[in-house]
């Protein structure tokens, strides 16, 4: 069987502050980032729920549920088709959590590139802490392993 098609690469997409994302690594990579956020849930276009709360998880399970109780969010990426993002009035991004007739928005309250600054730390002084540690612990795996009888 012959390929009538040319062999070329499609490039990966290129989003920015607007468009749609289907891939759930990519989903749960941008809300991974949020922190405090303004909610609203519709269902058929009319709002069921509205609030403010903290992202405590984002993950992907397909027999886990997305919770939102008690001002904290669990947010399961299966539990959504897509996300949506598009600019508010004010020039915020939203995030729109969309399965059918169900929208989850999420705006963010907080800003995390602030956050970031303000907490110190950044990547790469985490990676040499977690380095240091790791050292540390495998040093001491090492010296519980060592025979006492052998040291005197």
């Amino acid at each position: 069987m012959t390929n009538h098609l040319p062999n070329t690469k499609i490039p990966a997409p290129c989003i920015v502050d607007t468009g749609m994302v289907i891939n759930k690594h990519d989903i749960q990579q941008l809300l991974s980032d949020l922190s405090q956020v303004r909610y609203i849930y519709t269902l058929n276009d009319q709002v069921q729920s509205e609030g403010k709360g903290d992202i405590i998880e984002v993950f992907a399970h397909p027999n886990r549920s997305t919770l939102v109780v008690n001002h904290t969010l669990y947010l399961n990426i299966c539990s959504f088709d897509y996300l949506e993002l598009h600019q508010s009035p004010e020039s915020q991004t939203c995030f729109d959590l969309v399965q059918e007739s169900t929208r989850l928005s999420l705006i963010p309250l907080s800003n995390p590139i602030k956050e970031c600054r303000n907490s110190g730390l950044n990547s790469h002084a985490i990676d040499i802490m977690m380095e240091r540690f790791f050292s540390a612990r495998l040093d001491a795996e090492i010296d519980d392993d060592t025979d006492v009888s052998e040291q005197f």
